[in-house]
């Protein structure tokens, strides 16, 4: 308990500190902050994650991209893309918009992840999610999330943080949500894919925060054990929030709740001007 009220008020000197910069400023800061840390990377190469960094790694995962163990699964998202008329819920048929999302809907006072919609969709058009199991981290809507970041390829991040209070709001707690230290192991975000970032841990490197999402949905290797065979290895952004939390030992919080939406809509924004290659392939 002593060590969570120490967190907390730590957090509570911290935050206002963190509000002053504007999201402008943030995007600035944090590509200056990798540029010098890996110099000689470019802005794009922080779409490969760890394989952007590093050149011996790069060689491991152009081999896996040589017969991208993603493809059946990306087929069965068109397939399940189609049959459910996601298309008609989106902008352009739902066509080569990855890179807009997430979006601050005026209208409602909240933001939209592409998962969201999704699962809103499928609802819209009468299918019973609960029936099909289908969910927010994984599966069949991990799938289609995957088809629609695959068509929308080479498009650049292109995520709006609007001058209206509650867009601010939200990008400000996914902003503190990321340097906050949290879990028996006292780490936050940036502990691992700021400070730490290109240093072992265990067998593999810690990937830059600087373009992280600009590949999801990935298929990792170690998800594929999960079963439900061409979709195992899939995984959307909020799963990787929870095993992220559940290494540092934390309780992970609730798939598109508020508290990883808001770390989705500053996470994303960090990576703006980065083109999309989702999904991404990783261990």
């Amino acid at each position: 308990m002593k060590k969570l009220f120490i967190t907390a008020g730590a957090l509570a000197l911290v935050a206002p500190l963190l509000a002053l910069a504007s999201p402008a400023d943030d995007l600035k800061e944090f590509r200056a902050y990798y540029f010098k840390k890996f110099p000689g990377v470019s802005l794009q190469e922080y779409a490969n994650g760890i394989y952007g960094i590093d050149k011996g790694r790069a060689v491991e995962w152009e081999s896996m991209e040589e017969f991208p163990p993603y493809e059946p699964g990306v087929d069965i998202g068109k397939e399940l893309f189609t049959k459910y008329k996601v298309g008609s819920c989106f902008k352009n048929g739902g066509i080569g918009i990855r890179q807009n999302y997430p979006y601050f809907d005026t209208k409602s006072g909240k933001i939209h992840t592409l998962e969201a919609d999704i699962m809103a969709c499928l609802k819209k058009n009468g299918v019973d999610v609960k029936a099909e199991k289908i969910g927010f981290k994984k599966g069949k809507l991990a799938a289609i999330s995957a088809y629609m970041g695959y068509n929308s390829r080479g498009k650049k991040l292109n995520v709006v943080v609007p001058n209206d209070p509650r867009a601010l709001e939200m990008y400000q707690r996914g902003k503190i949500h990321f340097y906050a230290k949290r879990g028996q192991l006292n780490f936050s975000c940036a502990d691992c894919h700021m400070y730490q970032s290109g240093m072992s841990a265990r067998t593999n490197l810690l990937s830059p925060a600087l373009g992280h999402t600009t590949h999801f949905p990935v298929y990792r290797k170690k998800w594929e054990a999960g079963g439900s065979g061409a979709l195992g290895g899939f995984g959307t952004l909020h799963r990787r929030y929870g095993g992220c939390n559940k290494q540092v030992r934390a309780k992970p919080f609730k798939a598109q709740g508020d508290e990883y939406t808001a770390l989705e809509f500053f996470h994303q924004y960090i990576s703006n001007g980065i083109k999309i290659n989702a999904p991404g392939v990783r261990q």
